[in-house]
């Protein structure tokens, strides 16, 4: 059996580090399966997921130069469905949605009017994105902190 990218196999671990976990395959051949391709989930550690001896199937996603076989299991099945974002602008972890303020009224100060941040499509505009809410947070806390609005409420000494 050719190994090449894209064949489905079946495979077993056989070692575990903080970084992946090594397949046996076929032939005997072995692939590294990166602690990214384990699964659609986040894993903080390739124990949790996995443990020597187990059978897996892996799909070749890479062969390098060195002839050094690159594995993936989350790519043997399609990612899972996520739930439909809601409108409304919740935030992760938030409370959902507030009821509407009587008489129509904003939180917000007159003159100010919101329009929601536009997506970043690439690595420069989220970090462009996150630098400036940084900035606007830190200025937040010095201004904060030069009022004498200390949150453990004592005052400076």
């Amino acid at each position: 059996m050719e190994l090449s990218v894209g064949a489905i196999m079946d495979g077993k671990v056989t070692g575990i580090t903080k970084f992946g976990a090594f397949v046996a395959l076929p032939e005997g051949k072995s692939g590294l399966v990166h602690i990214s391709e384990i699964a659609y989930s986040y894993v903080n550690e390739v124990s949790d997921h996995l443990h020597e001896g187990q059978e897996v199937k892996v799909k070749i996603i890479g062969i390098d130069q060195s002839n050094r076989i690159n594995l993936s299991i989350k790519q043997v099945e399609p990612p899972p469905q996520r739930a439909p974002r809601q409108g409304g602008g919740q935030r992760p972890g938030g409370g959902g949605s507030r009821p509407p303020r009587p008489g129509g009224g904003s939180a917000r100060p007159m003159g100010f009017v919101h329009q929601p941040p536009k997506e970043p499509t690439d690595f420069e505009d989220r970090l462009k994105q996150f630098m400036q809410s940084s900035d606007s947070k830190l200025s937040e806390l010095r201004y904060i902190e030069k009022k004498g609005g200390n949150r453990r409420g004592g005052g400076r000494r």
